[in-house]
């Protein structure tokens, strides 16, 4: 690959315009690295609990990011204990690793109806009471997926950090935070 495709690694703002970019892509294509990142979160014994989710919505001016899960899976227990959690995106076309950490909101019931009604019927399965996910069965298919809304939930992720790290011709690593007004710096790679 010629280095020119990387020009937007060159610099903080286009680096950071890039990454959001590509969060913003993962959303509407299903085939893009960002679609399927990998969230952890930490459990109520302190145990880090990484898995991989759908990226659902991705906003740069408000630096929010929206999964849906089900409001009974474990990963809404580590959330309602402690209520931050990392996200991974490795997208190796672009050679670009982008980490996020974020405070996390859980919304569910009234509040997320207008988001449930935008859910594709054939998706709803994911959102049932019957049986919790990561709940015991004594068979493999032993589950009833029956959709329920009231066990749909909305994370949404408030960006405070993003640490990018490009694996180009030279590599570059950079660090974007709320706290410093989202002014990038420079890091090792």
């Amino acid at each position: 690959m010629s280095v020119d495709l990387y020009a937007w690694a060159e610099e903080l703002d286009s680096l950071h315009a890039h990454a959001w970019q590509r969060l913003v892509r993962g959303v509407h294509d299903r085939h893009a690295p960002a679609r399927h990142p990998t969230l952890a979160t930490v459990s109520p014994e302190g145990w880090p609990q990484a898995r991989t989710v759908v990226l659902r919505a991705a906003d740069r001016v408000n630096r929010t990011l929206q999964i849906h899960t089900n409001l009974y899976s474990p990963k809404i227990a580590h959330l309602t204990a402690t209520p931050i959690a990392a996200l991974h995106v490795w997208d190796s076309r672009q050679r670009l690793q982008i980490r996020l950490h974020a405070d996390v909101e859980i919304g569910h019931g009234a509040a997320v109806a207008s988001t449930w009604s935008a859910v594709p019927e054939r998706s709803r399965v994911a959102y049932s009471r019957s049986q919790s996910p990561g709940q015991l069965m004594h068979t493999a298919l032993a589950y009833e997926a029956q959709p329920d809304q009231a066990a749909f939930a909305v994370l949404r992720l408030h960006v405070r950090m993003m640490d990018l790290l490009h694996l180009g011709p030279n590599h570059r690593r950079a660090q974007f935070s709320r706290d410093l007004g989202w002014a990038g710096r420079w890091l090792a790679p």
